[in-house]
């Protein structure tokens, strides 16, 4: 029999197992019971570390694994209950009645009838000293690591990392634990924990070099890194550097290392080994409703054009392929980005696009060009800026119009969610402000628009999350058929109200008009309630409202659509089908069941 009463330190066990294969055994030769006053605390933590548990669920259950598992399953349980704060566990491992411990490597059973594991967790210790010295000044402590608080390891080692991150935010790169004591008094119950740090000297960044590379030039890695070499040393300048390379597009894999040694009399050398992507990529994505028909999208892109971090994109898309009520659109764009242009956190775009669209009340051809930046505030919040002409030859019932104008867009981006394509908590604000000068017949306004989106998720096993988005939008200063037709606002299809037909909500211009046009203001609505059913299968159930105006929210019309959904979890995002139906609005605009397919969930 053997008892495990670790005093002080750390405890590790080192296994090594040898034996012969036999047939698998029954689940119930295996037996694992904690006792002791402190059971119920820490039975779920035990088991979730055990080693012979873990080698039944996954059957591996002849007498070779199960010794490596009796054998290894000392240090897991001790490790978890110093974690816990239990200090002085008994353990005993039986291999038919045997310790597993006292049984030699070499003398491993060939056969192995039952394994049984009990564990006694003891009393839970508490501090009776917790120091973490020297330490910066603006510093603060974990709460838990105290005089009286449970002495948990892990504590402990937040403790010490916390003092040393505190002293690397303040440029001392180099600091490190000088000493530890770390004391377990058995006949107290109490963890006295005195560790010492050594800050070292004050460091300022050195020089970047780079190792890696091979067709990005040097001169332009380290633009885009901007790492600002002279400067007082801090981690979240030499995070945000591997960032924007990473953000470039241009590198599989950065990474971002200081050197062991220090450059006198201050200077800390960094050293970013990359491996550059393959130049080029490709991709095509298609989506269809029952009522929109099919849309195609596609893109070729050149990562590095130019040795600098230039990325070509040329983008393809037709859309609205066999749809009921409206013709097929096509467009095709091109767009030159820069990265570090300005800044090393701003990237430089040029683009172009061309397109036709075939509406239900109009037909027009739109070619566009526009000179951009955007800029990187931090990992999640982005702004843009640019100035973009615009030309559009429109035809509808009428007559035919030219409409021209130039335009500031300018919009943020707020992205806290956890995944783009399979959203489970977060939220993803994005807002623009687009004001616009027309020429002749074009009139001068802004265009306001918004779109909010938030998700919580209850429950591990079968998740199940809540997803709500709302969308506004309004154009201001101009006269409705004197704005650019791109400018209004409709609502019905995929990406407002499923159930309804796409764009099938209007302002009815019949009488004056002769015809349906967009709205000058716009608001849209939707709720999915989403449930994991198995690994790869999910269930949605929604509801989505929308509403268009032909001046203000005073006035217009508004509709609605609800449905259900299946989703397929694959690599790349799941796989979408809703359908849906409509179910209510001030005026007629549906036309029965609606089915849509496509990657990704609907937002």
């Amino acid at each position: 029999m053997c008892a495990l009463r670790p005093a002080a330190g750390w405890a590790a066990l080192a296994v090594a197992s040898w034996g012969l294969t036999q047939p698998a055994l029954a689940d119930d030769r295996v037996t694992f019971v904690v006792t002791g006053a402190h059971a119920a605390a820490v039975e779920d933590d035990l088991r979730a570390a055990s080693a012979v548990l873990a080698a039944r669920r996954e059957d591996k259950m002849t007498a070779e694994d199960l010794f490596a598992a009796a054998r290894g399953e000392y240090a897991p349980l001790v490790n978890s209950l110093y974690a816990l704060g239990y200090y002085a566990p008994v353990i005993h491992v039986l291999i038919d009645g045997r310790e597993a411990a006292a049984i030699p490597p070499l003398d491993a059973p060939t056969r192995i009838g039952t394994v049984a594991v009990s564990i006694d967790p003891g009393p839970k210790f508490t501090f009776s000293q917790a120091r973490v010295a020297p330490v910066p000044a603006e510093t603060r402590l974990p709460e838990g690591f105290a005089r009286g608080k449970p002495a948990e390891s892990g504590i402990v080692r937040e403790a010490a990392q916390t003092g040393i991150d505190g002293w690397r935010d303040a440029g001392h790169a180099k600091a490190e634990v000088a000493d530890q004591a770390i004391v377990a008094d058995h006949r107290t119950n109490e963890l006295a924990a005195d560790i010492r740090l050594e800050p070292g000297p004050r460091l300022r960044f050195g020089k970047l070099t780079v190792e890696g590379e091979e067709r990005m030039r040097e001169r332009r890695i380290l633009k885009i890194a901007g790492l600002p070499e002279g400067e007082v040393y801090n981690p979240d300048e030499l995070r945000r550097s591997a960032e924007r390379l990473r953000r470039s597009g241009v590198f599989k894999s950065v990474s971002l290392t200081e050197a062991d040694q220090i450059r006198s009399p201050d200077l800390l050398d960094i050293t970013a080994a990359v491996v550059e992507e393959k130049l080029r990529r490709y991709s095509i994505g298609a989506e269809i409703s029952s009522f929109e028909g099919l849309d195609l999208t596609g893109y070729w892109l050149h990562r590095n054009l130019m040795g600098g971090g230039e990325r070509l994109k040329v983008e393809g898309e037709i859309r609205n392929i066999g749809a009921q009520n409206s013709g097929v659109d096509y467009g095709i764009g091109i767009t030159l980005d820069r990265p570090a242009t300005i800044t090393p956190d701003t990237t430089a775009s040029l683009k172009t696009e061309f397109g036709h669209i075939a509406e239900e009340d109009f037909t027009a051809d739109i070619a566009t060009f526009g000179l951009g930046f955007s800029h990187y505030f931090s990992d999640t919040l982005t702004g843009r800026v640019g100035l973009e002409y615009s030309y559009a030859k429109l035809s509808d019932s009428i007559d035919e119009y030219t409409y021209k104008h130039l335009s500031l867009p300018i919009g943020v981006t707020w992205d806290k969610r956890d995944e783009k394509l399979d959203t489970k908590k977060g939220f993803y604000l994005d807002a623009e402000l687009r004001p616009f000068l027309g020429f002749g017949i074009t009139d001068s306004g802004a265009q306001i628009k918004a779109d909010g989106r938030a998700y919580v998720t209850f429950g591990d096993r079968r998740p199940v999350t809540l997803a709500g988005r709302a969308q506004v939008g309004a154009v201001v200063g101009s006269d409705l058929l004197a704005t650019p037709r791109d400018y209004l606002f409709y609502s019905g299809g995929g990406g407002t109200v499923r159930g309804q037909p796409y764009q099938s909500l209007g302002v009815d211009l019949t009488e004056i008009y002769g015809d349906k046009i967009g709205g000058m203001a716009f608001a849209a609505v939707s709720a999915e309630i989403r449930a994991r059913v198995t690994e790869k299968i999910g269930v949605v159930g929604f509801v989505d409202a929308g509403y268009v105006g032909p001046f203000d929210f005073g006035g217009g019309d508004w509709h609605a659509g609800a449905g259900l959904g299946v989703r397929y979890a694959t690599g790349f995002g799941p796989i979408r089908l809703d359908v849906a139906m409509p179910v209510s609005g001030s005026i007629d605009t549906g036309e029965g069941v609606q089915i849509y397919v496509g990657i990704g969930q609907a937002f």
